[in-house]
């Protein structure tokens, strides 16, 4: 199982992109040194620091014939990650 699932290409995370911070969902058992080593080694560029945070999924109610069913959706591990000076990721370089 990778370590990195999927970047986040968010409004706010495309602000950060400006000052050289990256956003990833990772695997919720990675580590900053795991997701450190993942990030240089596919995408070729200087890590400095790793943020990261836990995001517990939202709470879901349906409303159907049997009653009402309450649920969540899955959790997940955020990784805001600082590049070195002068570095850049580039995720649409294959579309």
């Amino acid at each position: 199982m990778s370590v990195l699932r999927k970047p986040l290409v968010t409004e706010k995370v495309s602000a950060l992109n400006e000052k050289g911070k990256y956003g990833f969902i990772v695997n919720i058992g990675a580590n900053k040194v795991e997701i450190k080593s993942a990030v240089e080694k596919q995408y070729g560029v200087t890590v400095e620091k790793v943020n990261t945070l836990s995001v517990m999924g939202k709470k879901k109610t349906r409303y159907t014939k049997a009653g009402v069913l309450a649920g969540r959706k899955p959790s997940y591990k955020k990784a805001i990650v600082t590049l070195a000076q002068g570095e850049v990721i580039d995720f649409y370089n294959n579309i």
